[in-house]
């Protein structure tokens, strides 16, 4: 996996001490070390190292353009160089963190050596005149818990704008033909968002999968003894279905540079192959790239979101909101036919593989599962009319009956609350969950993305914006 490259512009103001300045891009430098990314710094452009010369603009700006970074960050180290700043985010066209460290008191003198904050006010101003959206991170001591987090925080923001502006989705297919829901604007994907789209059809899969088959090759092989493990008593030739549609996806996925797959999932693959894919869904988003069923496109770009912002190494989970709890008024049901993350599974022990309950041909490959209990962000990307929004959601797992497939009962804040935001749109009932909080950095990635706007319906968006704070 690319390592996340950071370009690190610090700046300063002539008026304030040099020195200062100097001695704060050091310091603030130095912090960077204990983070994994990639420093693309200013060295060799300036004595300095800092950015406060128009004159070596241009070359400040080739850098950055030139290493490709995915995020901007301009450290005040003393009031800085507003204009300056502005034109190398607006030239970059990244993801930009601001941010300066506390000043110190004045001298015996009285004397300021920094001005950092006010700097800060300047900066924004014109940031925002030239339409560069930015994140703000408090003016904090550059060793605090504080900064850490936000910077953290920053970073994943970064890796959902990344994530999304350089997608590439395998559609597997066209829709089902009754799913209207999940109709969406290809072009508008493409031209609001980078998003591509990679359609192969399902003649092509199967004739991937007889190809697999026959090479019997070493992921094929891993592939069937996973699925053994979890259905022992299985039928073999179900067994070398699933596994050859597995590999054929991923095969499909790697040679398009597809980050997410959205398959048709019913009912075409059933007539040529007799099988289910949501195993095969299952085991693919277990390894990285995210499935999600009905050819649901707007899905998928939320299945990447969420697991972006859970950090590289989580696993999204995709599924329908489906039922009440028929106790707990505020609890719903998410569910789907069995696509769910093995990794995710509460009780492996519970684990089986059998056939679609709600389909008369009861085709293999449908898993039946609990999620594991905890705390989980609930999100949708989607829209119509031109008008894109990502409903957020933070919730936790609570019990409830038993159902086939896979599922996990979640509990709300007020259920009538997501149940009107969810049919008045621009949503359906598919939506993309992992485990954690991170409804805030979901929220301030949508800055980033033109024209997305944040529906945070829990807990609440000013409750987000304070904990960013």
């Amino acid at each position: 996996m690319k390592k996340f490259k950071l370009g690190f512009c610090p700046t300063r103001r002539d008026c304030f001490s040099k020195e200062e300045a100097q001695r704060f891009r050091q310091l603030v430098q130095q912090s960077l070390t204990k983070y994994d990314i990639d420093l693309i710094d200013l060295k060799g452009l300036n004595a300095e190292e800092l950015l406060c010369d128009r004159h070596d603009l241009e070359a400040i700006i080739d850098r950055f353009r030139n290493e490709k970074v995915d995020a901007m960050f301009f450290p005040h180290c003393n009031f800085g160089s507003e204009m300056l700043v502005s034109q190398v985010a607006l030239a970059v066209g990244k993801p930009v963190l601001l941010w300066g460290p506390r000043d110190d008191a004045p001298d015996a003198a009285g004397v300021r050596s920094r001005d950092s904050q006010c700097g800060l006010f300047a900066t924004g101003k014109v940031l925002r005149r030239h339409n560069v959206p930015f994140t703000y991170l408090t003016n904090t001591p550059v060793d605090s818990l504080e900064f850490h987090e936000g910077f953290t925080r920053f970073l994943r923001v970064a890796q959902v704008v990344n994530a999304v502006t350089d997608l590439r989705i395998l559609q597997i297919d066209t829709r089902p033909e009754p799913f209207a829901s999940v109709i969406c604007n290809e072009n508008e994907l493409l031209e609001r968002f980078n998003v591509h789209v990679y359609p192969v059809a399902i003649t092509d899969v199967v004739a991937e999968m007889k190809r697999v088959i026959s090479e019997n090759g070493a992921e094929y092989r891993t592939t069937m003894d996973k699925i053994c493990s979890y259905d022992p008593v299985g039928n073999i030739e179900d067994i070398q279905k699933s596994s050859a549609l597995k590999v054929a996806m991923k095969r499909f996925a790697d040679f398009y540079g597809c980050g997410a797959i959205a398959i048709q999932c019913w009912s075409a693959l059933q007539m040529d192959t007799g099988i289910m894919p949501c195993l095969s869904n299952a085991l693919l988003t277990d390894e990285g790239i995210p499935v999600v069923c009905e050819t649901d496109l707007c899905g998928a770009v939320t299945a990447i979101m969420v697991k972006a912002a859970a950090g590289r190494e989580a696993v999204p989970f995709f599924a329908d909101i489906t039922v009440r709890h028929p106790q707990n008024d505020n609890a719903e049901l998410l569910w789907h036919c069995g696509n769910f993350p093995p990794s995710l599974a509460k009780d492996a022990a519970l684990m089986s593989v059998g056939g679609n309950p709600y389909m008369s041909d009861k085709n293999y490959g449908v898993v039946n599962w609990e999620l594991k209990s905890g705390d989980i962000t609930v999100a949708r990307f989607d829209g119509d009319h031109g008008d894109y929004r990502l409903l957020i959601g933070e919730v936790k797992t609570t019990d409830g009956p038993m159902n086939l497939g896979s599922y996990v009962w979640i509990e709300t804040d007020n259920w009538k609350k997501w149940e009107h935001r969810l049919v008045e749109g621009p949503y359906i009932h598919h939506v993309a969950g992992a485990y954690g909080h991170f409804g805030e950095i979901l929220s301030e990635a949508c800055k980033y993305l033109n024209g997305l706007c944040p529906d945070v319906v829990q807990p609440t968006e000013q409750h987000l914006v304070e904990r960013w704070w």
